[in-house]
């Protein structure tokens, strides 16, 4: 009886072993919808749940551009306790997507590990290769990642899985987001051992636009709470209410400010619009914290805190408000940041610091181009005399652009080699901004110079773009979470110098003293204002020789201290340092393509036969409907990844055991 009893306890630890798991992240895609998942357990593999209050299908996948065309996506349900998921895609051809069913791939590239439904929700748990080496199949990368997702009420009738099954999901069920799958901090909540108090930034009821898609940005300034009379660190921030609370949030960020008394008046007040005509700035630039819709909030390392003292009285919450297109407006009323705080210091000030191009007219982009590049520099001078002999360590970054910025890349160079960027993205979304934890935290030694290298898409726009602060203008910033903090440059910019921006257009001289600024020669040109050169340039034909000037001409630095002053002997013209060994990105091809039976690569290979676009062998999963309690289990799963220890060798000997001992 010992063993039968034995046997028993082994089998049920290795039943909950394949029901219950503790994942890194999660978020809520929609009410209805939740996503949880964790890197593993291989090294190139990521494993998904999807917890969906629905009885019908559910749809979960990737596209390029948010798009549900040329998407790559997983499609399953539950019927009668029987398991379907498909491995599809959507094809990226002219016309609608809506009406556009998602096809069966010729190669089944996710593993299906559990799926059940219970009264309210449909469960999918199932994992995938990083890069599976299938056309069909987005790769998971370090890059912004577009999930689309959807769900319907129905299931294909009879559990049909032929083509045209699937019932049509309605707008309200479908949807986008952004998020960093890869780069992404654990979000560990402050140990026991680690005393933390909890300092909460909550918006007051505001009245938004009432036009869908139209958008608010509202500013409120809090004062440091009277209990911090001494420094403490700032170890973890998170959202004060989820996506689940407020529809049309799309990110918040918090700023430290300089005494001034616009920021002290403003302390008490529900706050005001961020960017209003003719209003002063408010003198806040440092950001502290940074949420995104679809971000868990960020946890600082073991080894740093930022430091909240009374030197820093002020803070800035800025929230971007979106009307959604349904027309469902709500109210910002409660969103805001948790900050955790602690006074047992850590071994390590937290700093942050602005690397990119100063908001200014300068930066200039031209319509109509399909890439446009901009940088921003970040000289020696600046690093040499600022940062301590042995270095600043970057642990994590912010990247920013507005509307049409498209990549960005924070670039290393030391002396006269240019190192593996510090960070790069080359799909990110403009209402996506959260900090990316960094693999490694990155060493930026004194004299060394980084470079901000930002590329937009001007196609949409018939008028230049210059840059600046608002969302109808454009930026290129990286900011860069570091320690040890340093406190003599708190923003290392650049802009391109008034004899580069003259030359980009073409103007030789200007008339001193006019105003409105006047063109002096060539003679073509004389007399015409600056705005008009702007305005009528020919930048369809011109583009080029623009582009060629503004990139290796010459450029301003702007080293910004904590105070907005410049640092002392930094503001001489510069050039892009030159650079004899440059970086070349190296692409290890880990695929072999010949093994899969996908069309469209070069050289071609043979094309999967098809019956009826059905593969009967590998939609269907023999997994059955679970029990309640197993239900339950999975249903208020934590975040938080744990292993677990049993493999399936003892379950296979353990079994074993129980049919020695039933044969006796």
């Amino acid at each position: 009886m010992e063993i039968y009893q034995m046997v028993l306890i082994v089998v049920s630890s290795a039943v909950l072993c394949v029901r219950a798991a503790r994942w890194s992240h999660s978020t809520y895609l929609s009410p209805d919808y939740r996503l949880l998942w964790s890197l593993g357990p291989g090294p190139q593999d990521i494993t998904f749940e999807v917890q969906v209050k629905t009885l019908g299908y559910v749809g979960f996948g990737f596209s390029k551009d948010g798009r549900m065309a040329g998407s790559d996506m997983v499609v399953g349900w539950v019927d009668h306790g029987q398991v379907y998921f498909q491995d599809r895609h959507v094809k990226d051809s002219p016309g609608s997507a809506m009406d556009r069913e998602p096809e069966v791939d010729p190669s089944q590239d996710y593993q299906l590990l559990l799926g059940y439904e219970n009264s309210t929700h449909t469960v999918l748990r199932f994992r995938r290769r990083l890069n599976t080496c299938d056309h069909h199949d987005i790769p998971i990368t370090n890059d912004t990642m577009r999930i689309v997702w959807a769900f319907h009420r129905d299931e294909p009738i009879g559990g049909a899985v032929g083509p045209k099954s699937l019932p049509r999901h309605d707008l309200a069920n479908r949807g986008t987001q952004s998020l960093y799958l890869v780069q992404r901090a654990d979000q560990d909540v402050p140990s026991a051992e680690e005393i933390a108090r909890v300092w909460e930034l909550k918006n007051p009821a505001v009245e938004p636009p009432s036009i869908p898609g139209d958008t608010l940005y509202w500013c409120k300034v809090f004062k440091i709470p009277a209990s911090i009379n001494k420094k403490h660190h700032l170890i973890r921030y998170e959202p004060l209410r989820s996506v689940t609370g407020i529809n049309g949030l799309q990110h918040v960020v918090l700023y430290e400010c300089q005494d001034n008394p616009l920021v002290e008046n403003l302390v008490g007040t529900p706050g005001r619009q961020c960017h209003e005509a003719h209003s002063q700035p408010f003198m806040c630039n440092t950001v502290v914290a940074s949420w995104a819709k679809g971000s868990e909030g960020f946890s600082f390392p073991p080894e740093a805190g930022y430091p909240l003292d009374s030197t820093n009285k002020y803070y800035l919450m800025e929230t971007h408000y979106t009307v959604p297109m349904d027309g469902n407006v709500g109210s910002i009323d409660g969103s805001g940041l948790r900050l955790f705080y602690t006074s047992e210091l850590r071994r390590h000030d937290a700093g942050v610091i602005s690397i990119g191009m100063d908001p200014n007219w300068r930066h200039i982009i031209p319509p109509g181009q399909n890439r446009v590049v901009s940088a921003g520099h970040c000289v020696s001078d600046c690093t040499r005399q600022a940062f301590p002999h042995s270095g600043i360590n970057v642990f994590a970054v912010v990247m920013k652009t507005h509307k049409i910025g498209k990549q960005v890349a924070l670039k290393h160079v030391r002396g006269s080699v240019e190192l593996p960027p510090v960070a790069s993205d080359d799909n990110v979304d403009a209402d996506y901004q959260e900090y990316r934890k960094l693999e490694v935290p990155v060493r930026i030694l004194p004299g060394d110079h980084l470079v901000t290298e930002c590329t937009y898409n001007s196609s949409g726009r018939s008028a230049i773009t210059l840059g600046g602060l608002t969302n109808r203008e454009e930026t290129c910033l990286v900011m860069g979470l570091y320690y040890p903090r340093q406190k003599m440059l708190a923003a290392c910019h650049s802009l391109p110098s008034l004899p580069t921006v003259l030359h980009s257009l073409g103007i030789q001289e200007l008339s001193p003293g006019s105003n409105p600024v006047r063109i002096a020669a060539p003679p073509e040109l004389a007399g015409m204002t600056l705005e008009s050169r702007l305005v009528s340039y020919d930048w369809d034909n011109q583009f080029q020789t623009f582009q060629d000037a503004t990139t290796r001409g010459s450029f301003k630095p702007i080293c910004w201290t904590s105070q907005l002053t410049l640092l002392p002997g930094t503001d001489k013209e510069s050039h892009y340092p030159n650079v004899s060994k440059p970086y070349v990105r190296v692409i290890s091809d880990q695929c072999n393509y010949r093994r899969y039976s996908t069309e469209g690569w070069p050289g071609g290979t043979p094309v999967l036969e098809l019956d009826g676009n059905h593969i009967e062998g590998v939609t269907r999963s023999k997994v059955s409907r679970s029990s309640s309690p197993a239900q339950e289990e999975s249903l208020g799963l934590s975040r938080f990844n744990a292993g677990c220890s049993l493999s399936s060798t003892w379950f296979l000997f353990a079994v074993s055991l129980m049919l020695v001992w039933f044969d006796r």
